[in-house]
C-alpha cells in the first residue's frame, strides 16, 4: 500500500464506461486528485471509485484478484498499451510514479471480438477457458508418487517448459494484436506440455483441438508482427508461435495419413 507521506499527483482520467454488452459505451472524463505516487494503478482506481461512491456515482468496473502479477485478471489498456507502458508488468504491478502530475491517462478495456465487454473495463475472457479445456488432460499415473528421476527431463527442456508455463492467460497478447490473435497464449499452453514426456501421449490431439477452439472462438490470424510478445507481462517468447505451427503441421499430416 502507498505511504501516507508519499508525494501526490493530480491526474485526468479518460475512462471507458459501458453499462452492458449491448450498450454502445463512451469515454468519461474523471478527475483523480491527490494520488500517492507509491500507489499501484489498481490502488489509484480504488481511490477514484471510493470518491465516486461518496458522490453517489457508479464506480468503475474492472477485474482484479491477486494484485501480484500472477492471476492475469487486471486487463486494461492504458494509454494504448495493454497493462500500461512498462515492459514485463501487469496492471497491478504498475505504479503511479511512472506518470507525472496533470497527465491525462486513457483507460479502456481489452478490445477483441472474442473478449466482449461485460461492463466498463471488465471483459469476458472465457474463450481462453474453452481453449484450455479443449487441450484436455495428460495421461499420467496418479498412483504412488514416482521417484524423482523416473522421468528424466533435460534441463533445457525443463527451462523451456517453465518459460511457457509462466503465461498467466491475461489476454494482453490479444489486445496488442491488430488481428486480435490468441496465438501467443495458445502456443505457450501447447509448448508447455509438448516438450515434456508427460505431455507426449496427447501431444497431437492437444494442438489440433486447441487450435480449432481458438478459431471457433473468433480470434484472428497471426501476422507475425511480434506485438503480442512485447505486450506480454511475462514476456513469453514469440518463438513459441513458430514451434506451435510446426506441431500443428505434423499433427495435421499424421491425421490425414
Amino acid at each position: 500500500m502507498a505511504s501516507a507521506n508519499s508525494k501526490k499527483i493530480n491526474l485526468k482520467l479518460k475512462v471507458w464506461r459501458q453499462k452492458t454488452r449491448e450498450d454502445a459505451g463512451r469515454f468519461e472524463e474523471i478527475s483523480a486528485q491527490e494520488i500517492p505516487v507509491d500507489a499501484s494503478f489498481l490502488e489509484m482506481m480504488d481511490i477514484v471509485n471510493n470518491r465516486l461512491i461518496k458522490e453517489g456515482r457508479d464506480p468503475i468496473a474492472f477485474d482484479h484478484d491477486c494484485r501480484e502479477g500472477i492471476c492475469g485478471s487486471c486487463s486494461m489498456v492504458i494509454n494504448g498499451n495493454p497493462h500500461g507502458p512498462e515492459r514485463g508488468t501487469a496492471t497491478c504491478q504498475l505504479h503511479m510514479r511512472k506518470f507525472h502530475d496533470a497527465q491525462e491517462i486513457v483507460v479502456e478495456p481489452f478490445r477483441a471480438t472474442a473478449f466482449p465487454v461485460i461492463k466498463d473495463l471488465s471483459v469476458d475472457r472465457t474463450a481462453f477457458d474453452r481453449i484450455i479445456a479443449a487441450g484436455g488432460y495428460v495421461s499420467v499415473n496418479t498412483g504412488n508418487a514416482p521417484d524423482a528421476n523416473a522421468l528424466p527431463v533435460p534441463k533445457e527442456k525443463a527451462d523451456d517448459a517453465f518459460n511457457s508455463a509462466t503465461c498467466i492467460g491475461c489476454g494482453a497478447c490479444v489486445a496488442a494484436c491488430a488481428n486480435s490473435s490468441a496465438m501467443l497464449f495458445v502456443s505457450a499452453k501447447v509448448n508447455h506440455l509438448a516438450v515434456l514426456p508427460q505431455g507426449e501421449p496427447e501431444r497431437e490431439r492437444r494442438v489440433l483441438r486447441m487450435m480449432q477452439t481458438m478459431e471457433d472462438s473468433g480470434f484472428g490470424n497471426c501476422s507475425n508482427t511480434g506485438a503480442c510478445s512485447l505486450a506480454c507481462p511475462k514476456e513469453i517468447s514469440f518463438e513459441n508461435i513458430a514451434r506451435m505451427n510446426a506441431e500443428y503441421m505434423k499433427a495435421s499430416i499424421k491425421r490425414r495419413d
